[in-house]
């Protein structure tokens, strides 16, 4: 999914072929379902003569402040973003959802394989955005704001930094990479954290973010930017691997990449850099990445053959 830095990137991205401009209308090619607030129609005429005046973001939601109303975006996994010409073609087509015109003959599409993206359209923002925490790159979060924070927290370090609540915009990837960073092991128990180590995520959380906007956002799996390329922050990650590939070793110390699942998310680190401390880890179970649902079902198979030899069956 999305994080902060493609979020950030496609914003920046859009902000020049889209402030200023008029939505004439907007075209859904099959019924939106559950991706808008509105059936199609009314928000077709809803949004239809607004003016878009800016275009922020807040945590991984692009923000669309038009004239009247606000349109806010929700990438999810496999949503995307991009303007052309009526006539020109892009192989995102095949799965845009809507389409919106503009007055000047341009038009904004979304195109979203998975149709697990929002795209919604409300009078006030607070309607449909969920409870947020600060934006870890603006200046008035501190590392005092975060210490603040981080009191009376419990759990895991890795599960904290994606909850949207405590810090906004932090994902699997970048969690991944502030922890590194920070040299403290994902399962590491929150409430643990000395001062100096707190100063340390807070310093890995901003680090990893600001390399992945730099970098213009990590395609790692469906992200583009909005005109199709893909981003540079892949090439620039620590620890975080794609498909599971561990071949490429630490940065920092030269020793193997560890992955693991650890609330349904692939989770990597460097022991080495990162080492487990027995008395302030957090008490959740894990298993290894190794542990798939095709191993599991090839081990039940061989079981349930060699109960059929013996004269059973399970």
């Amino acid at each position: 999914m999305p994080e902060l830095p493609e979020v950030e990137t496609a914003v920046r991205s859009l902000r020049d072929p889209l402030v200023g401009r008029t939505i004439q209308s907007a075209i859904f090619p099959a019924d939106p379902g559950r991706m808008t607030n509105l059936d199609a129609a009314h928000f077709a005429a809803r949004i239809a003569g607004q003016r878009v005046e800016r275009i922020e973001r807040r945590a991984k939601y692009l923000i669309f402040v038009l004239s009247t109303d606000t349109l806010i975006v929700h990438l999810k996994m496999t949503g995307h973003l991009y303007v052309l010409p009526p006539t020109a073609e892009s192989p995102f087509d095949r799965w845009v959802r809507v389409r919106f015109l503009l007055e000047n003959g341009q038009e904004l599409r979304f195109s979203d394989t998975r149709k697990f993206g929002r795209v919604l359209l409300v009078s006030d923002p607070a309607e449909i955005l969920p409870k947020l925490g600060p934006e870890p790159l603006e200046d008035d979060f501190t590392p005092d704001v975060f210490r603040e924070r981080l009191k009376r927290r419990k759990g895991a370090l890795k599960a904290l930094l994606l909850d949207q609540s405590f810090v906004a915009g932090v994902g699997n990837i970048y969690a991944d990479e502030a922890l590194h960073i920070a040299r403290l092991h994902p399962l590491r128990e929150a409430s643990s954290l000395s001062k100096t180590e707190a100063d340390r995520l807070y310093t890995g959380i901003r680090e990893a973010l600001a390399d992945g906007v730099r970098f213009q956002g990590a395609s790692v799996s469906t992200y583009r930017k909005p005109d199709g390329t893909r981003g540079e922050a892949q090439q620039q990650l620590r620890v975080y691997r794609e498909l599971g590939n561990l071949d490429k070793p630490c940065p920092d110390c030269g020793g193997p990449i560890t992955k693991i699942f650890f609330g349904g998310r692939g989770t990597h680190f460097c022991l080495n850099c990162q080492p487990v401390k027995p008395r302030y880890m957090a008490k959740r179970t894990i298993r290894p990445a190794t542990a798939t649902k095709t191993t599991k079902s090839k081990a039940k198979s061989v079981s349930k053959k060699r109960s059929v030899t013996n004269g059973t069956r399970t």
